[in-house]
């Protein structure tokens, strides 16, 4: 295997810094919170979906579209509520687990039901 895992991790690490700062501000979100917050999953969903390449061929184009949206959010999360930009970022989390899930459900009963 590759190094990939380790930015899979990091990206974990900075949003759990970025979501403990998040839940001690009540006002408007400082910008290394709001970036750690953000970004921190837009990592994780990049290297997720460079292991998926590394591994099978293909980028995961929807988790590459729900980074780029938590990178787009990231400057505007230092304008809003901190528990705000908090739930948009889980919005989006959310909207691509929906998408996923839905999508990808037919593919995933055919490899649970092939043995």
């Amino acid at each position: 295997y590759t190094y990939l895992p380790l930015p899979m991790v990091a990206g974990i690490v900075v949003f759990a810094v970025g979501a403990k700062r998040t839940l001690e501000v009540s006002g408007e979100l400082p910008a290394v919170p709001a970036w750690a917050l953000c970004a921190g999953v837009a990592l994780y969903l990049v290297a997720l979906s460079a292991f998926k390449r590394r591994n099978i061929g293909s980028w995961n184009q929807p988790r590459l579209v729900a980074a780029a949206a938590l990178v787009a959010l990231a400057p505007i999360a230092t304008t809003l509520a901190a528990l705000l930009s908090l739930t948009l970022v889980a919005l989006i989390a959310c909207a691509l687990i929906a998408y996923e899930v839905t999508t990808y459900s037919e593919t995933r009963a055919r490899i649970r039901h092939a043995g």
